[in-house]
């Protein structure tokens, strides 16, 4: 299939980010929401540059959606990076408190060194950033344990930074999805299209689909993910084929030779996890023993 390539840096975000940055010298915490699925993909570039050497705390959403195999390796692999992720589903509050608890702890030297200088405690501030609905909103409302911050399905929801205050000793700016203004990277950017994590005008529909066959047949062949899901859910076989012959057949197989009908269903399916917990993404590292 021959297609623009994928970019999506709408004015909302442009303007927000701006915002973001002189927000930024306010908080004493970022706390980073990554896709579980793609925590690569939904690594931000500049995030490095922007937390400096404020405390950060890694956290990867919806954990539901990946199995709990793949989900060690990812943990092995990050702490061989130094670095201790935290696994989410925002959904049902999985893993919420442990982030708060994260947030607060990393907090701490804030109110050392105001109490060192003469000065009352205040209440840890924290920044929740990420690509477009990756669940930061989401993580907002469990730790509230109400919803307070529009939370929905789609990317682009949160347009606006907004203070929420989680209690006494946490406060919490939830901000809109950044992305980077150029994606280079563009199988990571069908990722991104995949799991619904960019907005869907800037994609078409049969090439994201078809890139997701093909990774499926990938993730097949490591034996780290469901088994054969295509032939489980649809009763057609992907293995001798590619993945845009693949959408075709089964378009013919269930939608009467409708091909835009079937991306659409193909990808609706994924996304609410109907295929089963599929993580596109798997560590450098992954072929390690568990």
């Amino acid at each position: 299939m021959t297609t623009p390539p994928i970019q999506w840096y709408p004015g909302h975000i442009s303007k927000a980010e701006k915002a973001l940055l002189e927000q930024l010298k306010l908080v004493d915490v970022v706390l980073e929401v990554r896709d579980a699925r793609i925590p690569l993909a939904t690594q931000h570039p500049q995030v490095t540059q922007w937390v400096g050497t404020k405390a950060r705390v890694l956290v990867l959403n919806r954990m539901d959606m990946i199995l709990p195999q793949v989900q060690q390796l990812w943990l092995k692999w990050f702490r061989a990076q130094g670095e201790e992720p935290y696994f989410t589903n925002a959904q049902d509050g999985k893993g919420v408190v442990a982030v708060a608890q994260a947030a607060l702890k990393a907090g701490v030297e804030v109110n050392q060194r105001r109490k060192s200088r003469g000065m009352l405690p205040r209440p840890v501030r924290a920044v929740v950033i990420g690509f477009p609905n990756v669940g930061k909103s989401a993580l907002i409302n469990r730790l509230l344990k109400r919803r307070v911050v529009e939370s929905a399905a789609r990317p682009g929801v949160t347009r606006q930074l907004r203070w929420v205050r989680i209690s006494q000793q946490l406060q919490l700016l939830d901000a809109p999805g950044v992305i980077p203004a150029r994606l280079d990277d563009q199988l990571a950017a069908l990722k991104l299209a995949i799991c619904d994590d960019i907005g869907d005008a800037s994609y078409d529909n049969q090439r994201v689909a078809a890139t997701l066959v093909d990774l499926i047949k990938q993730l097949d062949a490591t034996a780290i993910s469901p088994a054969n899901p295509l032939h489980l859910r649809y009763e057609l076989d992907p293995t001798p084929v590619t993945g845009e012959d693949y959408l075709h057949n089964l378009a013919e197989h269930r939608n009467q030779g409708d091909v835009e009908r079937t991306a659409r269903h193909l990808l609706t399916d994924f996304r609410k996890g109907l295929l089963g917990a599929i993580a596109l993404e798997l560590p450098p590292s992954s072929l390690l023993k568990l």
